[in-house]
């Protein structure tokens, strides 16, 4: 009869290596699809842009004026977490570069809207125009997530195990409201 031989101590079996490996990097994903979103859509929206007609984004920020909503969002999160005054100072100086950071990226997103639909829109198919847009975007989003992944553990490393735990917690009740989190 086969006996199964013992692990080496603090070796995961086999098993649990494949579903560590599949928990990782869905991990990965997860988190260059955060940074990606809050790259694109959050922070090129709402840092570099003002609320015009409709509360829709319409007229540039200043300096000062996406510092300032910066300082609130960052006020916010702080009470959520129980940031002390200097931890939300710091969190505050993380938020404004990568704020400046990712504004310019937002007129990169449109013009390359722009020419993607006027690629669509030509009588003749450019594929190799098409690809070149495809392969900028690809960049672009890569940049992106990578200055927003920073940020991220910047402000990581600012907060306590017990904080970053409340706000796990907190994304997660935040994923299922809006079925994210589905079974």
């Amino acid at each position: 009869m086969d006996t199964p031989t013992p692990q080496a101590a603090g070796t995961p079996c086999t098993r649990g290596r494949r579903h560590g490996f599949r928990f990782g990097k869905a991990l990965t994903v997860i988190a260059i699809a955060a940074a990606a979103g809050f790259a694109g859509g959050y922070a090129g929206k709402s840092f570099a842009q003002g609320f015009g007609q409709r509360g829709a984004m319409s007229a540039a920020l200043d300096p000062a004026q996406m510092d300032e909503r910066v300082e609130r969002m960052v006020r916010h999160f702080a009470v959520a977490v129980d940031a002390s005054p200097e931890q939300k100072d710091r969190l505050a100086a993380i938020a404004r570069d990568v704020a400046r950071d990712m504004a310019p990226l937002r007129e990169k997103m449109r013009a390359a809207r722009k020419e993607g639909i006027a690629l669509m829109a030509a009588p003749a198919v450019d594929r190799a125009a098409l690809e070149r847009l495809r392969a900028e975007q690809v960049g672009l989003a890569d940049a992106s997530s990578r200055r927003v992944t920073q940020a991220l553990a910047d402000a990581a490393e600012v907060l306590t195990p017990e904080q970053r735990q409340k706000l796990a917690e907190r994304a997660q009740r935040f994923g299922e409201r809006r079925g994210w989190h589905r079974g």
